[in-house]
């Protein structure tokens, strides 16, 4: 297994880099750009940072006029303006150049500073990191806690009614995405239509330093009813279909006949004998799972709720093309699903000694 471990994190290294290539690639063609973002409001326009003619990011063929530049609505700036502001987001240097230097900054975590924020990026993450696994753990946990129970009752009563009708309630929360549900909680408990019994902004309230701990407990789990509720309610139907066809599954081998043949009674056959071999994929998914959540379903969830994490400090960098939180952001979470990813397998391996991964070529 520790052989296993070093060449699964020896090769972290490669896929983090050849992600971060793929993303730098798409960006430099994406339209747009800080510098055409800037120049734009120092010349009071809301011009779309979208908006380009060809070239790079932010960059507009160059013409060879006098006194044209190479940037749409530049002109009339000081070209030594325009120089400072290349120089200041670091497009004074071609693209491998900036490359290669972001990735040689990024094996230290060195993320730079923020274009239109001012602080330093890694200052950024480590503020908004807490929130994203908040949100991404309370959402995993609970999905388990519901998701597993109801899933063992389905397969004990695999064809019942209450197998047809939570099946249909699962169907409902597999179709529909959790943004959805969000935008409909929101309509309802949030002041949208309704009831304004949830808060829609923030982790916290603004007082939440001045409340005493059980206030602050109380006041912390109010803002979170609304967010973790949309998460939940669409990502519990995979488990619990997956939990029920695996007892399913356990059940219909020789060896649980061979138990109850003995006189055992069916809870003990269930959870002393199917549990163990039953929950060994929902069990060792658990990291997986939470890979889903934190990057499919929080960054959207946490603009409809306004919550400060990770997701929302991403979109909000790719509206205002700050680069050095992009590519961090990216950096981060591609880091955190690699390492993730290893410790479900290696989950996979501790539940069931018959699995070795070390044997397969990786």
């Amino acid at each position: 297994m520790i052989a296993y471990a070093i060449r699964r994190i020896l090769l972290i290294i490669p896929t983090l880099f050849a992600i971060m290539v793929v993303n730098f690639v798409i960006v430099q063609a994406a339209p747009g750009g800080p510098v055409e973002l800037m120049i734009s409001r120092l010349k009071g326009n809301n011009v779309s940072a979208t908006e380009r003619v060809s070239g790079g990011p932010g960059e507009f063929k160059s013409q060879t006029g006098p006194g044209e530049t190479k940037y749409r609505g530049a002109r009339g700036l000081d070209p030594a303006l325009i120089k400072e502001l290349e120089k200041q987001y670091g497009f004074d240097k071609p693209p491998l150049e900036r490359f290669l230097l972001m990735m040689r900054n990024y094996l230290t975590f060195n993320f730079g500073n923020s274009f239109f924020r001012d602080r330093r990026v890694v200052d950024l993450i480590r503020e908004k990191l807490p929130v994203s696994i908040s949100i991404g753990l309370w959402t995993t946990l609970i999905t388990y806690l519901v998701s597993i129970p109801l899933g063992i009752r389905k397969a004990v009563r695999d064809g019942s009614r209450f197998d047809v009708w939570t099946s249909a309630v699962i169907i409902i929360g597999y179709a529909v995405p959790s943004f959805l549900f969000a935008v409909l909680l929101v309509v309802l408990f949030a002041g949208g239509s309704y009831f304004s019994i949830f808060p829609l902004r923030g982790l916290v309230s603004d007082n939440w330093g001045a409340l005493s701990w059980p206030l602050r407990i109380i006041d912390y789990f109010w803002h979170i009813t609304l967010p973790i509720t949309a998460l939940v309610i669409s990502g519990f139907a995979t488990l619990t279909m997956l939990t029920k066809n695996c007892f399913l599954e356990e059940i219909n081998k020789q060896y649980v006949l061979t138990a109850r043949a003995k006189g055992l009674n069916e809870r003990r056959v269930l959870y002393g004998h199917v549990f163990r071999n039953a929950m060994l994929l929902v069990v060792a998914g658990f990291p997986a799972a939470l890979i889903g959540i934190l990057f499919t379903g929080s960054l959207l969830i946490e603009v409809i709720f306004s919550l400060d994490g990770l997701g929302l400090l991403g979109f909000e960098a790719a509206i205002n093309r700050d680069y050095p939180i992009m590519f961090a952001t990216v950096y981060v979470y591609t880091l955190i699903g690699l390492l993730l990813k290893l410790i479900s397998d290696l989950t996979y391996m501790l539940i069931d000694p018959r699995i070795d991964f070390a044997a397969r070529r990786v």
